[in-house]
């Protein structure tokens, strides 16, 4: 079962323009994400798939593989489904380009369950959120499950809410969980994902600015793997500052010989 990812990265971010070439660090953060995606050996290989020709060139300099696609686009699912079309693999891992620390244990946890289970047609993961902040913030997207591991509802919204007072609701966390975040990671089969790129988008999922919601409005299941994976998600001017931090507490770690 051949395995492939594919990391959309478009230009003409609106919230924080030429993200895939912003710096971290000292290599831009298309290639750390790249470089950290072809770590995991449950992948067989690695592709950025942009529409623009900087992004392009930043890749071939690093030694990526990368393919030029179409401006239309209105998504990255669509971007993806169309490198899809011209390629042999039974899944296709989408990897968004705003994740430059992703860990090669959490697409591994993403895919195997795909494989056990090859009914499935979607899946992603997400991690626990243990400060309220980052719960309430709607650049974070939270993600509820049902007892089998499958996404019931995506949100921007701090969910599940408590009817409660903030003092009740601490005090009934589990685990000092207050939900869970979901990350920019999805698995699908192939075939899924070339019909999920014809469906007409819904309402909701518009209102939320969420795509993976048109699965759920159109009734596919999408399995939801929980990962230990703290990572930055890079969307405003104001996530990268937090990457640059991260990175440096990354560079502190090894130098003080912690893991």
């Amino acid at each position: 079962m051949s395995v492939v990812a594919i990391i959309p990265a478009r230009y003409g971010s609106t919230r924080l323009p030429g993200k895939p070439l912003a710096m971290i660090g000292d290599r831009p953060m298309i290639q750390r994400v790249y470089e950290n995606a072809a770590k995991a050996r449950v992948l067989d290989r690695v592709i950025v798939a942009t529409d623009d020709r900087r992004v392009e060139g930043a890749v071939r300099k690093f030694g990526g593989e990368v393919v030029m696609t179409s401006t239309r686009h209105r998504s990255g699912t669509d971007r993806l489904a169309e490198v899809a079309r011209k390629l042999e693999a039974d899944w296709l891992v989408n990897v968004q380009g705003d994740l430059p620390f992703i860990k090669s244990a959490t697409i591994a946890r993403a895919v195997l369950p795909m494989r056990r289970a090859r009914a499935i047609p979607m899946g992603t993961v997400c991690a626990p959120i243990y400060d309220e902040e980052e719960w309430r913030d709607p650049n974070i997207v939270k993600v509820v499950k049902d007892a089998k591991g499958f996404a019931i509802y995506f949100s921007r919204a701090p969910i599940p809410y408590p009817r409660n007072t903030t003092a009740q609701a601490a005090r009934a966390r589990v685990r000092n969980v207050w939900g869970f975040r979901h990350l920019g990671l999805y698995v699908y089969r192939r075939d899924f994902l070339l019909k999920f790129a014809r469906l007409r988008p819904t309402v909701l999922e518009q209102r939320e600015s969420l795509e993976q919601l048109r699965a759920l409005y159109y009734g596919y299941r999408i399995f939801v793997a929980e990962v230990d994976d703290s990572s930055v998600e890079v969307d405003t001017p104001a996530d990268l500052d937090r990457a640059q931090r991260y990175l440096a507490g990354l560079k502190g770690s090894h130098g003080s010989g912690k893991n």
